[in-house]
């Protein structure tokens, strides 16, 4: 098979895993209240369908990245792909809640061991530069074009075939990626002379984020202070603390402190971090102003992205001349800045507006979501060994997670303290609730804003003596 043409199909089922994973978070989302009404979901409980992957997805990241690293990226892609359509497979067939969360933790557990080995695999399968960068670009904009059709797609499944089709959707895109996978991509692993498995350390680890996780996904419902939760947390930092601990006497460990040490990757997990705590919580407040504000079908607010979608399929493409003209800082910082002049621009939004009042904020926020997305996993692999490429991305895809929890937690907090009651977002008059969307954007915008001075103090910036000489 033609060399180009064997990357191009790499490509291809490496940037439709992406999507799929990405179409997955969104499409639940229109489909909970229909499956919480057959399924006799209470209000507490229903949550959990959306908690259950959180929860799996965030605890098993690092183990999911060791593993890639250690057992094969080809290898843990297949098994996570698979374990992945197993768990939609399950959530369509479910005819009980204890079924569907169980299916919903097994589509989080592939999904964790999924993002590290996909990004692994890029990183081995393009060589570094443009055409790494390109690949990065592509695999980034199918993640933005997943989070937008996951919207739409999930309302057309939703009314005209039923909830369970948003989970069977998944099964047959997920069977051939892997009847490609082992064709078109190419393996690549740790030498066996090498191969140890710090079992202390995942132990210790796993459980930490776990605990952890479950405290920040269960918080927001019963309290952050609240004696059902608050023991969790205390447990899992404790864990997470014994597993530096261990990790500092290990020979070979889980995560070694060495890579912490890399200003790139430390910088890469913060914008991570800071990222999805502003534009990962674009689509829950932007969904609640369309359905909640403007009334409108689950269909039309998922129309109401599609800018969004084909700006950062337009971002993704000038990612190249983007690094090579500002660098890695500039790239993510620029993206930053475009993120927060969209979230100001969405402040202007009005409970008698329509969809075009939309579309400006939400265009300048794709650009900057395709530069910072694709750019933070750039600068995150840039001198990384790549037997330890697979862990490296679990740290940056934890904290992209860990940021999105605790982002939208915030501010529903101080929305939550706003209000002055105990009434929720969903209950508030048209006015009202707009008001506190516009509180919500206003959040976001600061956040970006700490995102241009991490980006700059943290990741390295173009050399004015290279620039120079380019010119």
């Amino acid at each position: 098979m033609n060399p180009s043409r064997t990357k191009g199909l790499a490509l291809f089922i490496l940037a439709i895993s992406q999507l799929i994973l990405a179409l997955d978070y969104t499409i639940i989302f229109v489909a909970m209240p229909s499956l919480g009404n057959e399924l006799g979901f209470s209000t507490n409980h229903l949550q959990w369908v959306v908690s259950a992957y959180s929860l799996a997805f965030g605890g098993f990241l690092l183990i999911g990245g060791r593993l890639s690293d250690l057992l094969g990226r080809r290898r843990m892609f297949i098994i996570a792909m698979a374990l992945f359509v197993l768990g939609s497979l399950l959530g369509g067939l479910a005819n009980t809640q204890l079924l569907l969360i169980i299916a919903r933790g097994l589509q989080g557990l592939g999904g964790a061991l999924l993002s590290p080995s996909t990004l692994s695999l890029i990183m081995s399968n393009f060589n570094e530069g443009n055409e790494r960068n390109r690949a990065l670009g592509i695999w980034a904009a199918m993640g933005g074009v997943g989070l937008s059709l996951g919207l739409l797609l999930g309302g057309v499944l939703t009314s005209y075939v039923g909830w369970e089709a948003t989970f069977f959707v998944n099964v047959p895109i997920g069977l051939l990626v892997i009847i490609l996978a082992p064709v078109v991509l190419v393996e690549s692993k740790i030498s066996s002379q090498t191969k140890h498995f710090d079992v202390a350390g995942t132990i210790f680890v796993t459980a930490g984020m776990l605990l952890v996780v479950y405290y920040l996904v269960q918080s927001p419902v019963d309290g952050w202070l609240s004696m059902r939760t608050l023991p969790f947390v205390i447990v899992g930092a404790a864990f997470l603390v014994a597993f530096l601990v261990i990790e500092k006497r290990a020979q070979e460990p889980l995560l070694s402190f060495r890579l912490l040490r890399n200003r790139n990757l430390t910088g890469a997990t913060l914008t991570a971090f800071l990222f999805s705590a502003s534009f990962g919580t674009l689509y829950y407040f932007l969904t609640l102003y369309t359905q909640g504000v403007l009334h409108f079908s689950a269909i039309q607010s998922g129309l109401s992205f599609l800018p969004l979608t084909l700006s950062a399929f337009l971002g993704a493409r000038l990612i190249n001349k983007m690094l090579a003209s500002t660098g890695v800082a500039g790239t993510i910082a620029t993206g930053m800045g475009l993120g927060m002049i969209g979230f100001l621009l969405l402040t202007q939004l009005s409970e008698t507006g329509s969809t075009w009042g939309i579309i400006p904020g939400t265009i300048i926020i794709g650009l900057g979501q395709a530069f910072v997305f694709t750019t933070m996993f750039i600068a995150g692999s840039t001198g990384i060994d790549l037997k330890e490429q697979g862990v490296a991305s679990a740290i940056i895809s934890t904290g992209q997670q860990i940021g999105g929890a605790i982002g939208l937690a915030v501010i529903m907090a101080i929305l939550s303290a706003s209000l002055g009651s105990s009434a929720t977002l969903e209950s508030l008059l048209p006015t009202d609730l707009n008001q506190s969307i516009h509180t919500a954007f206003i959040l976001s915008a600061v956040i970006t804003l700490l995102g241009i001075i991490v980006a700059f103090m943290t990741l390295k910036q173009k050399s004015r003596r290279k620039s120079n000489a380019t010119q």
